[in-house]
């Protein structure tokens, strides 16, 4: 059984769906101030969008590029105590549009940490294993502090300008020596020079010299996620080509999954059940991508979204249950299987 400190997993992280207006938009409903705002547009080909509060607002990524940080004067203009405010931007906001965001919850605040070899600023949440990290680069081999005060188990780096490269993921899954991009469909990578071969400890993650987590003396964000019991959970899984496919315990009903796979190319496949079919079902369908700009589209059947992991419905379907296949993933808690908040099955 699964128990866990976090008795509502909304507190922390939340999925907010809204409508453009192509004006000011104040969105509210997210529950607490984010410190990290991730969007994408459900019905239109528009960018998946990254804002976080240590970059500040108007400063925007696009995980489907990798092209380097840019600033949107009428993209998101501020975080507030419920949830962010919007400018007329299209991307973000246009009217008529539907949108889903994606936010976490940080300090509110940042901090100076002095862990690794290279000075960070950090906003990190150690309740549910969240930390925003900034950090300079050096072009040598390097460590970086990243506040969570445990190892976290998936990294997401991006480069914010002097170059365009890729983003970079560390999963604990495939450990130091391997790597995905988030913005590309590419199989695991196996390098020695983006994390010098070496897991992340309890206070600091490391570095090799590669132009995409550590090139130049350029500015870098990384997203950095720790496992917490009952409210996060990140693995691997191997398809089976079968309707019944494999079952994953993670030890709640999860709000919010990501899938990728590791063998051969794939898409990052995002499912969340605010934008379910069937509200209350547990099969979760509508697909977004953190990697494409296209719409949401419906799988046949998709994944059941259960009260204490997930199971894969897609009979040999590529992206989430090829036969032999492997795959990772990255899920977030609606609900506790046990806990002072526990989940009942759907």
């Amino acid at each position: 059984m699964a128990y866990t400190t976090i008795k509502k997993p909304s507190d922390y992280f939340n999925t907010k769906l809204y409508t453009g207006n192509s004006s000011t938009n104040n969105i509210t409903g997210v529950g607490f101030q984010p410190d990290l705002t991730w969007l994408k547009c459900r019905d239109d080909s528009h960018n998946p969008i990254w804002f976080d509060a240590i970059r500040g607002v108007t400063k925007r990524l696009q995980s489907h590029s990798n092209a380097e940080e840019s600033t949107v004067s009428n993209s998101l203009t501020s975080f507030d105590s419920d949830g962010f405010t919007l400018g007329s931007s299209g991307g973000e906001n246009n009217n008529g549009n539907t949108y889903a965001s994606w936010n976490w919850l940080g300090a509110n605040g940042t901090t100076s940490n002095t862990d690794g070899s290279i000075t960070s600023t950090v906003s990190a949440n150690t309740t549910s294993g969240f930390s925003i990290v900034s950090y300079t680069s050096t072009g040598s081999n390097a460590t970086v502090g990243h506040g969570l005060g445990v190892a976290p188990a998936m990294i997401i780096f991006k480069r914010r300008s002097g170059d365009t490269e890729h983003w970079l993921v560390y999963h604990k899954s495939l450990g130091a020596t391997k790597n995905l991009k988030l913005n590309l469909t590419d199989p695991e990578n196996t390098s020695s020079e983006r994390f010098n071969n070496t897991e992340p400890t309890s206070s600091v993650f490391s570095l090799g010299i590669s132009g995409d987590v550590n090139g130049g003396t350029s500015p870098f964000i990384a997203y950095c996620f720790a496992e917490k019991t009952g409210f996060n959970k990140f693995g691997s899984y191997t398809g089976n080509a079968n309707a019944d496919g494999t079952f994953v315990y993670t030890g709640f009903k999860p709000a919010w999954l990501m899938v990728k796979r590791t063998d051969s190319y794939g898409e990052w496949v995002i499912l969340d059940t605010k934008r379910a079919d069937v509200p209350n079902a547990n099969i979760t369908d509508q697909v977004l991508y953190a990697n494409l700009s296209s719409v949401e589209y419906s799988e046949t059947q998709g994944i059941d979204l259960l009260s204490n992991g997930f199971k894969v419905r897609e009979s040999g379907a590529g992206w989430c249950n090829a036969s032999g296949a492997s795959y990772i993933y990255m899920a977030i808690a609606e609900e506790p299987l046990v806990g002072d908040n526990p989940c009942t099955a759907r």
